[in-house]
């Protein structure tokens, strides 16, 4: 391993990476957008006007495509995809395996022993049938029922990667469960719509005919040279560092931070930006983030559908295109100790079809009144879902990043600024019932009138937020970087949805029985929700323990791990929730809690058998190496010196040798033990008890073999230690 290390270290110093890869980059990035994309302008150079109409009644109301209709749309998009080098299709989905999936057929039919043709049907566009066994499905589908189907979604466009027609679709079992991140989605954002819908165009506008739920995600990321990745099994197998004494230098001089970008990062970034522009991808910012090697990209916003599937295909390019640049891309929470962990911050808003987004204020006391609905309606759902949008983001990789000095903590707060919290506390006091016209004028002029004055001052971030309003979004900033944003997604436009349709049941009541305006209605509504809601408004440090205990008062849940989170899911108000809006069964719920918890079990078992390995194969037999040149080199000191002389002149060699007995005894008992705790985790049937297991047996022994091996790390000679060291793996450029 030491040779394979130090081989890896001399590539780099004899690879000119400014040369080799450089990358050439268009005057205009525009003229390359959505050029392997079936876009809205290729669609009407292709279709007829009947397909074109159909499929954009589809996309924008959501209607059937007829069969014959999708027959003209399937030969189209074929014949556009063969002008563009295609030779094959699949349907594109994204199970829960948290990666994406494609299975490749070929355009390629024989229709004579010795004829063929490129065909391409209407069929063969809508629906595709992979194997649903194979992926992960909480016990709905039993290995020997194979039969899954992925289905087209028109909503997504579709695009070429490669020689690859992609269609993005959903994925379902053969009795119809959903068995994808898309397909309850969908239907999140399909409640949403129409009940955000309802309530603009009932008390605000009358011509919003479809509210539109958006997202801005924010990726964050790392990248090791590829020699140097291979030399770290934790890293190949588990996408983390298992063990690895922190350099000297880390990012305590805050340099990396919006520096400058490296020559051969810059390279990477310029191609990576050529493919998604091709893709459709509407990337704008790229910089250095915090922690060494640690970078950032970010898109302009889109449809949540559309920016959920970009980011999925993002990460596969930006896979293949660190792989072209000589890089391992790390989408790891934590990949490395003692620096910042990689999240992925979704900002959400909601935007209608007038061009209006809802939570932005306007020129006037009625839009203002609009947005606070929209904005105090937001407070109340995460208020009365806290759990749930905890438990969307639970996994044993972000459980390493929560609450640490760059993520938000696992309570669930928000972030609206002093002066939009001072708003909320004036309307808090609006009178019960009736306004008189003063209160009334007083609102309009004084309180909801200079909101968009307040926010000019108000934008500002809380780093230790974990949702925070930032002027005409929120910010999730809890997210981790591995994960796919759909998840996250679907409970927060499924909550909202929810609180929206409870709103207007209320606000309705009050104008129909008890014979107040509608302005008035609204007010007292927004009233009682900001007295509820005011439990999870916190302006401080959320890293601090006072917040941890007030929080506890506040009867707000610190759900730290992924086994206590998931635990919440199951809750009966949850369930309900979901099955109300047609989102999941509740087969479905328990189906994918159970996946969640399997996954997690799966993952801790996996990084402590590696650790295990590496500790026993690679840590203790080079520590051993090196002590027995030390206990040679005492034995030569004995022979030499004088008795008195000796024991002088080798008792830090002495102290050494003791040192590493003590370190490999430690590191071997502990490795059995942590083994012994896997195999007993294992055993346990029932998946959240074997969860638990996990995260409480097995994860705390990670900690003493780490502490031993990175000991030995900074005794053993340089020379001899077989791991590539941090300051290699995040220094070297």
């Amino acid at each position: 391993m030491s040779s394979l290390r130090f081989k890896a270290l001399e590539m780099l110093s004899f690879t000119d990476f400014r040369k080799d890869n450089a990358v050439t980059v268009p005057a205009k990035l525009s003229e390359l957008f959505c050029q392997n994309v079936f876009s809205e302008e290729t669609m009407r150079e292709y279709l007829t006007k009947e397909a074109f109409t159909s499929i954009q009644n589809a996309i924008k109301r959501g209607t059937k495509i007829q069969r014959d209709v999708a027959d003209q749309i399937a030969v189209a998009m074929k014949d556009w995809a063969l002008s563009k080098g295609v030779t094959h299709y699949t349907h594109w989905f994204q199970p829960l395996t948290g990666s994406t999936a494609e299975k490749h057929d070929s355009f390629f039919t024989p229709f004579e022993s010795d004829r063929a043709i490129e065909r391409f049907s209407g069929g063969m566009l809508i629906q595709q049938e992979p194997d649903a066994s194979s992926f992960p499905n909480g016990g709905i589908r039993n290995t020997f029922e194979a039969r899954g189907y992925t289905a087209w979604d028109p909503t997504s466009p579709a695009f070429i990667m490669g020689t690859t027609l992609c269609i993005p679709s959903i994925f379902i079992s053969y009795t119809g469960e959903t068995l994808d991140y898309k397909a309850p989605l969908l239907r999140a954002l399909h409640a949403l719509d129409e009940a955000a819908t309802d309530i603009c165009k009932s008390y605000f506008d009358k011509n919003v005919t479809k509210v539109i739920p958006t997202l801005g995600w924010e990726q964050e990321y790392f990248l090791v040279d590829s020699a140097l990745y291979q030399s770290r099994p934790d890293l190949v197998i588990t996408g983390k560092t298992l063990l690895g004494h922190s350099p000297a230098k880390g990012q305590q001089l805050d340099d990396h931070y919006f520096g400058s970008i490296p020559t051969r990062v810059m390279n990477f970034m310029k191609e990576l930006e050529i493919e998604c522009m091709k893709l459709g991808i509407p990337v704008t910012t790229r910089h250095n983030e915090v922690a060494p090697n640690q970078f950032e990209l970010a898109p302009m916003f889109e449809e949540v559908n559309v920016a959920v599937d970009h980011n999925s295909l993002l990460m596969d390019i930006m896979a293949r295109v660190a792989h072209k640049h000589h890089f391992h891309i790390l989408f790891h929470e934590k990949p490395f100790a003692g620096v910042n962990g990689s999240g992925k911050h979704n900002n959400w808003s909601l935007a209608t079809d007038t061009g209006e987004n809802l939570l932005m204020p306007g020129k006037n006391p009625k839009k203002n009144l609009q947005f606070l609905t929209f904005f105090v309606n937001t407070l109340k759902a995460v208020h009365d879902y806290a759990d749930l949008l905890r438990a969307s983001i639970a996994s044993a990789s972000n459980d390493h990043r929560l609450g640490a000095n760059e993520a938000p903590p696992a309570i669930i707060s928000a972030f609206i600024g002093t002066q939009l919290f001072g708003v909320l506390e004036e309307l808090e006091k609006v009178t019960d019932g009736k306004l008189s016209p003063e209160e009334k004028t007083e609102l309009k002029l004084n309180v909801v009138g200079k909101i968009p004055e307040i926010l000019l001052d108000n934008t500002d971030r809380n780093r230790t937020s974990p949702f925070a309003f930032t002027g005409n979004k929120f910010e999730i900033r809890a997210v981790g970087s591995s994960a796919n944003c759909a998840e996250v997604m679907t409970v927060m436009n499924a909550i909202v949805a929810k609180q929206l349709q409870s709103f207007k049941i209320e606000v309705d009541k009050l104008i129909t029985e008890d014979g107040l305006k509608k302005d008035e209605a609204i007010f007292n509504i927004l009233r009682e929700y900001i007295k509820v809601s005011k439990n999870i408004m916190f302006e401080g440090d959320g890293y601090s323990e006072e917040w941890a205990e007030e929080a506890e008062k506040r009867g707000l849940n610190n759900l730290k791990t992924t086994p206590e989170a998931l635990t919440k899911e199951l809750d009966q108000k949850f369930i309900d929730l979901y099955e109300e809006l047609g989102i999941y069964t509740h087969r479905e719920i328990e189906a994918r809690n159970e996946i969640k918890l399997e996954k997690y079990s799966t993952v801790i078992a996996i990084e402590g058998t590696v650790l295990a390995d590496i500790a026993r194969n690679h840590i203790i037999p080079c520590a051993l190496k090196y002590q027995n040149r030390l206990i040679e080199n005492v034995k030569g000191i004995k022979e030499i010196f004088s008795d008195k002389e000796f024991k002088d002149l080798a008792k830090e060699q002495m102290n050494m040798i003791a040192e590493i007995s003590q370190h490999v005894s430690i590191i071997k008992v502990e490795a059995d033990a942590l083994l012994a705790a896997i195999k007993n985790a294992k055993s346990v049937e029932d998946p959240q008890a074997s969860a638990t297991q996990f995260c409480n047996d097995v994860k705390p022994r990670f900690e003493k073999i780490r502490d031993s091996s990175d000991a030995l790390e900074m005794v053993v000679d340089d020379e001899l230690w077989p791991m590539t060291k941090y300051r290699e793996l995040l220094f070297t450029r």
